[in-house]
């Protein structure tokens, strides 16, 4: 038999038990004091407020290359030297010349046109002077010198007045000097005439016999293609040991390079 106060405390117990089951059964009360800002997680506000894309410099680069056009160098000089077969030479050689044609040489190398664009010319030499060509021209080719055009004497049938009447730049050619009975420094194969329209033989009277090339026959003169005193193709030449016929005393001959003059 239990007693009462056992009864009581049992009673006691089980109304506590019951109050605290009822008061897990209700949601919290909301707190009337908002948080502040700071208490806030940093979480919640990156969630919410999600930042831009940056556009990559990938694709910047990418685009101005595609916009920019690429340039391309001239070729660097060439220069070729061989041997050359008689039938070259069908005109320009002949026996009895002062150089035999098995001792000349074809020089194949690149020269700067008129219409500013590299070309490939030929001229024969005596074959112990090709290292000196080849370095002249290489400085004239470098400093953008223009030349009209590159060819054997032979295309013109070894006529030097054709030849020198369409410009043509050449060197060896079995003739005489102009005016004389001697053999020129051509048919030696060490002289060589460039731009001749442009640089035309002059008579000490002034006058020239190629009607397309008056207006040249005085120095100095601007123009394509000039020579004149103490320019840059008259040093090119003078640093391997050429003289220029725009120095000659009375007659000029400004298209004419020549190795020890003459």
């Amino acid at each position: 038999m239990m007693c009462a106060a056992t009864m009581r405390s049992a009673t006691t117990m089980a109304f506590v038990t019951l109050t605290s089951l009822a008061c897990a059964a209700q949601p919290p009360a909301a707190s009337s004091t908002a948080p502040s800002s700071a208490s806030r997680p940093a979480a919640t506000t990156a969630a919410a407020e999600p930042p831009s894309p940056t556009p990559t410099s990938t694709s910047t680069s990418s685009s101005t290359s595609e916009a920019t056009p690429t340039t391309t160098a001239p070729p660097a000089f060439t220069a070729k030297v061989t041997r050359i077969a008689r039938d070259r030479l069908p005109y320009s050689w002949r026996p009895g010349c002062p150089v035999h044609h098995q001792d000349l040489r074809l020089v194949t190398m690149t020269y700067w046109g008129f219409d500013d664009r590299p070309h490939t010319g030929e001229l024969v030499v005596r074959k112990t002077v090709t290292d000196d060509i080849t370095t002249a021209f290489k400085k004239l080719y470098d400093m953008r010198y223009p030349i009209k055009r590159m060819e054997l004497v032979d295309v013109y049938k070894g006529d030097d007045f054709d030849s020198i009447d369409a410009d043509n730049t050449s060197a060896f050619n079995c003739r005489p000097a102009t005016g004389s009975s001697n053999w020129s420094n051509h048919a030696y194969g060490e002289a060589v005439d460039i731009n001749p329209r442009e640089n035309p033989y002059v008579t000490a009277a002034g006058s020239t016999a190629h009607q397309n090339a008056k207006k040249f026959a005085k120095r100095p003169v601007r123009g394509k293609g000039v020579i004149n005193p103490g320019d840059k193709v008259v040093r090119a030449f003078a640093s391997v040991g050429w003289e220029w016929g725009g120095y000659w005393t009375g007659t000029k001959d400004y298209q004419h390079f020549s190795k020890g003059g003459g």
